[in-house]
């Protein structure tokens, strides 16, 4: 029986479809093409990235100048990558309409704009945090457009899997800012990133197949199908769930009361995989696990700056003694 949840029985799904604040809000072209809806989750990994050390908080100023050096970076490496891509916008009914191939902005004002948005990002950093910050956030820059965008994604289905590191520095950029080098936490959330990026990224691949499809990108959905993908995602979505436990170590305070709060979230995100694989053509389950990807990304930063508040801090010495006195009491009744 034909289903209209299934992406073979209805028309391909646009982005603006996907994510409905595009449809309610229009860019100016200058801003579109910087790829601003991108940003608030590389800066809130970043701010995780923070909580993880033993420099949270952060001044005031510093945490001014790596929040904007950072949101400055990300939006040259957007606009490059629309440079990048502007042919290739260019061939879809979809793209077509964008800043570039519409000839709304000119390649020359774009690729200006994000000189000057890297020029103006390195000098807030090195200035205003320190160089190994300013360094990271420049690679995550060259790994986007170079490595994911120009080097992986036209040649390889796997190309979020490697590419996928460009979205993970931002929590390395948080720590390098908060303590001058990267520490166990700052690793641990870019091990997290790295594994969480695929699931996410292929949930809306799946949506946007007939789109990769119509101009030879080798996206997963489109080289091995839907159920080969959802499986992958399912594999992914567990693999995040597990290195997302290692939290409750990477940070300094209030572990314990992190994993108890990141059970109904782990909890979801594995329903919502386990859903998709059970009906891996299913438009509404995708595109619900995209939605959701991004919160639970959102979640767990939020999560870890909570964490570290002293009220969290104090709930979690007392878990571990109320622990402390049932694992005695166990051992005094063995005895």
């Amino acid at each position: 029986m034909a289903s209209s949840s299934t992406a073979a029985s209805s028309a391909p799904l646009t982005r603006e479809q996907i994510v409905p604040s595009r449809k309610r809000i229009k860019l100016p072209p200058w801003l579109e093409v910087a790829k601003p809806r991108l940003i608030p989750l590389l800066l809130a990994t970043t701010l995780g990235g923070m909580a993880l050390t033993e420099g949270w908080p952060l001044s005031s100023p510093r945490l001014a100048c790596t929040l904007g050096g950072g949101a400055l970076a990300a939006a040259a490496a957007g606009v490059l990558n629309c440079l990048w891509e502007q042919e290739l916008d260019g061939r879809m009914q979809r793209t077509s309409g964008r800043a570039l191939p519409s000839g709304r902005l000119s390649p020359t004002a774009a690729f200006t704009g994000a000189v000057s948005c890297t020029l103006a990002a390195a000098m807030l950093l090195v200035s205003g945090v320190n160089c190994l910050a300013a360094g990271l956030s420049l690679l995550g820059l060259c790994s986007y457009v170079l490595l994911y965008t120009a080097l992986l994604k036209p040649r390889t289905s796997q190309n979020i899997v490697i590419g996928g590191v460009a979205g993970a520095i931002p929590p390395l950029v948080g720590a390098a800012a908060a303590t001058g080098h990267v520490g166990l936490g700052g690793w641990w959330l870019f091990a997290l990133v790295m594994v969480w990026t695929p699931a996410h990224f292929w949930a809306l691949a799946l949506l946007l197949r007939d789109d990769y499809r119509e101009v030879g990108i080798p996206m997963l959905p489109v080289v091995e199908g839907s159920v080969v993908t959802a499986r992958a995602i399912r594999r992914y979505g567990w693999a995040t769930v597990l290195v997302s436990m290692f939290g409750i170590w990477a940070l300094p305070e209030g572990g314990l009361f992190y994993g108890l709060l990141l059970l109904p979230f782990n909890g979801r995100l594995l329903q919502m995989v386990g859903r998709l694989a059970e009906e891996p053509d299913s438009i509404d389950r995708a595109k619900g696990l995209f939605r959701w990807s991004i919160l639970y990304l959102f979640g767990i930063c939020l999560l870890l700056i909570i964490s570290r508040f002293s009220a969290a801090s104090l709930f979690d010495l007392q878990l571990r003694e109320w622990l402390m006195t049932v694992a005695a009491g166990f051992s005094g009744i063995a005895s």
